[in-house]
């Protein structure tokens, strides 16, 4: 055989053996995709950073709205018939930018109203005399269920910052932004809606709370009237790590004692944020 008659039988085997695998290794869901990108950083092909980007990217067509809005307990909502020196205080002390506005009926959001709108107002001796109704943006409804991957592309496709959610039965039931989905994506985001620093604990729902990794164990005993030792881990989530015996992905749970956790933020470094529920409630609402 010529040489280069066996280069190009070479060749050719090489081209096929590398098709063969294309096709046959080629990732056919999402958890094969993330083992792939997983097994690209074991190999140095990426970098910690782009592999939960990435990662969490994948994790965002799978997210449905319900699982990172701001419950409406935690909204701040102003109401048209005040007037607008009577918003100021509450628009300066929350350091919001956007805010939904009802009207006489709670449950009834009439639009959105933007924090700088109001300035140029505040030059302007008669703004006691301005409707507030004539300065909103109309408000998006969306519900539970929608998709994060869908909202995200409807928010950069129609400029919209925030949406407001709504139950089964057409009740605001919270809220989500742009930057509530991006932090699924890139991490944790300095924003409106996050902890205060001295914050670990927040009420989510009537028996559910938002509850932060670094939560001191002493401080989540304090909270929850538990009582978990914090001789071995200073931390909520050094202790949820211990009882899972591996670091958990998101939406994995375990129960310790009478407390139930669910992992709703991590990386591959760590856990961020720990949905709690008494395990009472969890076995009423299984049953």
């Amino acid at each position: 055989m010529s040489t280069s008659l066996d280069q190009k039988l070479t060749g050719s085997k090489g081209f096929l053996e590398r098709f063969t695998h294309f096709i046959s290794g080629e990732p056919q869901n999402i958890l094969e995709l993330n083992r792939s990108l997983e097994a690209a950083y074991q190999r140095g092909i990426l970098n910690l950073e782009a592999l939960n980007i990435m990662q969490g990217a994948l994790q965002v067509t799978e997210m449905q709205v319900r699982e990172i809005m701001i419950p409406r307990s935690q909204m701040t909502v102003l109401k048209s018939s005040n007037h607008i020196k009577d918003l100021l205080p509450v628009i300066i002390q929350s350091q919001h930018s956007r805010f939904p506005v009802v009207g006489e009926d709670p449950d009834e959001i009439i639009g959105i109203l933007l924090a700088k709108d109001l300035l140029p107002l505040m030059q302007q001796d008669h703004s006691e005399k301005i409707d507030i109704k004539e300065l909103l943006r109309p408000a998006i409804f969306i519900p539970e269920s929608k998709r994060l991957n869908i909202l995200l592309a409807e928010f950069k496709n129609n400029r919209n910052h925030m949406a407001i959610v709504i139950d089964e039965y057409g009740t605001p039931s919270g809220l989500v932004t742009i930057e509530d989905i991006l932090e699924q994506i890139v991490g944790d985001i300095e924003d409106e809606h996050d902890f205060e620093n001295d914050l670990f604990i927040k009420p989510f729902d009537r028996d559910q709370y938002v509850v932060k990794a670094v939560t001191p164990v002493a401080e989540f005993n304090e909270h929850f009237k538990t009582t978990f030792s914090d001789e071995e881990f200073d931390t909520i989530g050094g202790l949820v790590i211990n009882s899972f015996g591996h670091l958990p992905k998101r939406h994995e749970t375990v129960s310790i004692g009478r407390i139930h956790f669910k992992v709703l933020n991590a990386d591959k470094r760590s856990i961020r944020l720990l949905q709690v529920t008494s395990t009472e409630t969890v076995q009423a609402e299984a049953s």
